[in-house]
């Protein structure tokens, strides 16, 4: 079955088990571009098995994953990083930058390894840190950065080359409400204003609220929202 014309990223009966405990079920989805999806779901729910397999990080072991029109599923390794370094972002629940580089050369790592000259590089990045109200910390490495500025230069490096999508796996977590507030605004207004497709693992409600549509994962399997399945954005959930 070919996935939708206007869907960016689908997936269909995906299968995964981490040493043979089962973590994915049948999972079924598409997300249009430009679209915000919240993956809601308690802890151990699955969600980072799941984003995972849509991002490329993990080959699922049953099922297909299509990112316009490419199956990712079918994807060599070194194709897979191709496409995860090129047209995709991430952010997670721990920031892993490089302890040895300044906050902008974190953020900017993307963008050198595409090629693009330093200087371009570290303008893009700037209006980034800026944006997150970080630009002062530009010259700190990590160590002399707290969880929530870290956690800023991670968002700033996934947004930086603007890609297609950009998955974030409950990237407020560490972060106290106001840090929370101003990570997630600057999410959700840079999906929107950029057309970047997002999709939003989280397993608190008032974050989900902020996204487009709601898919909700527990135990492997999903279930959409009823104004999702009237709107027949979401195809063939099983579970």
């Amino acid at each position: 079955m070919a996935p939708p014309d206007d869907h960016v990223l689908w997936a269909r009966d995906l299968e995964y088990a981490h040493r043979g405990s089962p973590a994915l079920l049948g999972v079924s989805l598409g997300v249009r571009q430009g679209e915000i999806l919240a993956v809601t779901g308690p802890r151990g729910a699955g969600k980072t098995t799941l984003l995972s397999c849509l991002s490329g990080q993990l080959r699922p072991q049953g099922g297909e994953v299509w990112f316009n029109g490419v199956p990712v599923h079918e994807l060599a390794p070194a194709s897979r990083d191709r496409l995860r370094r090129d047209r995709f972002g991430w952010v997670g629940e721990s920031p892993q930058l490089v302890p040895e580089l300044t906050a902008w050369e974190n953020a900017a790592l993307p963008l050198l390894l595409a090629g693009v000259p330093g200087r371009q590089a570290r303008k893009t990045v700037t209006e980034w840190l800026e944006r997150l109200d970080i630009a002062e910390c530009a010259r700190t490495r990590p160590a002399g950065l707290r969880q929530a500025q870290r956690q800023r230069v991670a968002l700033a490096r996934a947004l930086a080359h603007k890609p297609e999508v950009l998955f974030a796996d409950e990237p407020t977590a560490p972060l106290h409400r106001a840090d929370r507030a101003q990570v997630l605004r600057t999410l959700t207004t840079a999906g929107r204003t950029h057309a970047i497709t997002v999709v939003l693992a989280t397993h608190d409600p008032e974050v989900a609220t902020l996204a487009d549509r709601t898919l909700s994962l527990v135990d492997g399997h999903t279930s959409a929202a009823p104004e999702a399945v009237e709107d027949d954005i979401t195809c063939s959930l099983s579970g």
